[in-house]
């Protein structure tokens, strides 16, 4: 609405409205004398910008003389002007009756107001009329057309309405002041959200601050201030990393240019930052950087579970409501840990209109936004797309009346298990101002199921815990899907989507590798079963045995599976990175079968691995050396299936430093 309601003030502003008629210029459809002069004197005090006064004027002119067209379309522009369509409506309807023929745009915007009050049948009906006329604003003709389809998508929408219940999420959260832009952690227990404080200094001016819930027992508990972020200025849009250990936020400067503080400096009218959590406070917040943000427009951040993409709003001249351009883009961290240039999304997403309110979800396959553009109900609607194979993101999917309506939808955020979804709203019943609600999300608009492994890094011999580089490759595509890091108390959290096959590969200087997959493919990711692993790290030492569990054959066979190729280049660059060692690898078996077949079959196992090493890797031979063990050196009995299993494996031994 708000590309529609500049042309309204310009249609007040009387260079449009008179513009319509057929009537000579200075001419009016009335000739009550009274009611013109309180029509002309409306004009003047509007162009002063006495918006009380003018009102009262016109409203005297219309009562003066209720068949005076200019005066009851100028009175209704005004009402729209206000946010006020249903007062509107019947001004439009009025002047339409009187002067049918001419200012004929009242049809169309007689339209929009019937869709600001989800009168979908009759804005359809409105915009059809005003599309019979020849001599039209062509800009309009091509909005009119499309308004048809709107309302045609709309009323069908109605006619099959979702299931949509709100629920106020608490005193813990909300208060008499007003909380939005909520934020949640990957595990579903970290909450945190934007709340307006009352100034004491400015009547009618608010300070926006951060702060954070914590669930337990299935309850947010109280909220608390984020000290070390908060500011004089003010913060929003926050979006928490996977393991609620990074923030991103969004920061505007005030008339002097001030971001909040003068460490807190930017490039423009609103700014990306950042903050790292550690040892459990937040960093001093720093700049996205000049690739991310620019003179224009940055705002309403959303971080990737993969630990590397970033995707955010950006606008090109002014900010909020003014800006123009108003597309969702993505940018990437390069391994040099700094943002690659931003790449605006297809047009699936962005539309000639304006989007807004950017989420991914921790599945990283579903993007939730705003958008103006888009086939919906009025106002900015919520919409869905999804990841496609090749990467790019799907057609837009509109979530649905009622949740959708013909005002304003936007900041939403879907719980991690995807079951939730969060949102800000004034409705009635609440603690008071905007209120953070959550809502049963429908099946068909969820995200992919996920599930997440949480657990701890150290040291094997000391038990001292590790700040190391954990990683999860795609098995099936052979690439990193995620990098992450462990925290000084070892501590480390990842994110997996359901049916795939991943490899962990977890690596710190002066340590051998550690490796590990998770088999989901056919599976459905249970996000109340996560998957919790002690890492051991072994300190490079002459003995070290070190088990490749990425490492796969075939039943009964040598050949490598293509699968291997990211443990075995894993190990290539151990390899590379440690000069000096020298390891044997090492194959083994289970019991079942022929031992002397085992035996050569483990062995030709061992040898395939040094030969990918050699040959693929350019590893020296010399440091190299094989050996198979067929059911010699078992890890556990082989009593069980889960047993034999476990006993076929593929290691390393360090033979020397």
């Amino acid at each position: 609405m708000k590309k529609i309601y500049s042309l309204l003030l310009f249609c007040f502003a009387w260079q449009l409205c008179l513009a319509q008629t057929n009537l000579p210029p200075g001419a009016y459809t009335s000739t009550n004398k009274k009611a013109i002069k309180l029509f002309e004197e409306s004009k003047k005090l509007f162009s002063m910008r006495n918006d009380d006064e003018a009102e009262k004027k016109i409203i005297a002119a219309i009562k003066e003389d209720p068949n005076f067209a200019e005066a009851n379309s100028a009175y209704a522009d005004f009402l729209m002007m206000k946010n006020k369509p249903k007062q509107a409506i019947d001004y439009y309807k009025q002047a339409i009756l009187i002067a049918p023929k001419f200012m004929t745009d009242n049809n169309y915007y007689l339209g929009q107001a019937y869709k600001a009050e989800a009168q979908y049948e009759n804005a359809k009906l409105s915009f059809q009329n005003f599309l019979k006329f020849e001599r039209i604003s062509p800009t309009l003709k091509v909005d009119a057309e499309k308004e048809v389809k709107n309302a045609d998508f709309a009323i069908n929408l109605v006619k099959n309405p979702k299931p949509f219940k709100p629920i106020n999420v608490g005193p813990g959260i909300n208060t008499e002041n007003g909380e939005y832009f909520p934020a949640i952690s990957a595990d579903g227990k970290q909450f945190m959200f934007t709340r307006a404080i009352p100034r004491k200094d400015i009547v009618g001016a608010f300070n926006e601050d951060f702060y954070m819930s914590y669930k337990e027992k299935n309850v947010w508990q109280a909220a608390f201030p984020l000290t070390d972020i908060n500011s004089y200025g003010n913060e929003g849009a926050p979006t928490l990393s996977a393991d609620g250990n990074i923030m991103f936020f969004a920061s505007c400067s005030d008339e002097f240019g001030d971001y909040g503080g003068q460490d807190r400096k930017g490039f423009g009218s609103c700014d990306i930052f950042y903050s790292v959590k550690v040892n459990g406070r937040w960093s001093k917040p720093r700049n996205g950087g000049n690739l991310i943000n620019s003179k224009n427009w940055e705002t309403q951040p959303s971080f990737s579970s993969d630990g590397k993409t970033l995707y955010f709003i950006k606008g090109y001249t002014g900010r909020g409501p003014a800006a123009k351009d108003v597309d969702i883009y993505m940018s990437e961290i390069g391994e040099d840990g700094k943002f690659k240039q931003p790449v605006k999304l297809n047009e699936n997403v962005n539309s000639s209109g304006e989007e807004e309110s950017v989420f991914i979800h921790a599945d990283n396959m579903t993007l939730y936004f705003a958008s103006n553009g888009l086939p919906g109900l009025g106002g900015t609607d919520l919409f869905m797309s999804k990841r496609q194979p090749n990467g790019d993101w799907g057609p837009a999917v509109n979530l649905g009346y009622p949740i959708n309506s013909a005002k304003n939808e936007n900041s939403l955020l879907v719980d991690p298990a995807g079951n939730l979804a969060y949102f800000a709203s004034e409705r009635e019943g609440g603690y008071g101002d905007l209120d953070i609600y959550q809502f049963e999300l429908p099946e068909d608009v969820r995200p992919e199921k996920i599930t997440y492994v949480k657990g701890k890094i150290y040291n094997s011999k000391t038990k001292e815990p590790l700040e190391a580089t954990f990683e999860l490759f795609d098995l099936d595509k052979q690439e990193k899907v995620t990098q992450s890091f462990s925290q000084k108390n070892g501590e480390f959290f990842v994110t997996l989507t359901s049916n795939k096959n991943y490899m962990v590969n977890v690596s710190k200087e002066g340590y051998a590798f550690y490796s590990d997959n998770f088999i989901l493919k056919n599976k459905i990711a249970d996000f109340t079963k996560p998957y919790v692993l002690d890492i051991p790290l072994q300190p490079i030492d002459t003995g070290s045995v070190i088990e490749l569990k990425n490492v796969f054959f075939d039943v009964n066979k040598w050949d490598l599976k293509a699968e291997s190729k990211v443990e075995l280049n894993k190990l290539v660059n151990f390899l590379t990175k440690n000069p000096s060692l020298k390891i044997e690898v090492g194959g083994h078996t289970d019991s079942d079968g022929d031992k002397k077949a085992n035996l050569t079959l483990s062995n030709n196992r061992a040898k395939s691995v040094v030969e990918y090493l050699v040959n693929e890797g350019k590893i020296g031979a010399a440091r190299l050396s094989y050996k198979g063990y067929g059911d010699t050196k078992p890890k556990v009995k082989n009593d069980t299936p889960e047993n034999k299993a476990k006993n076929r494996r593929t290691e390393f031994r360090v033979i020397s430093k």
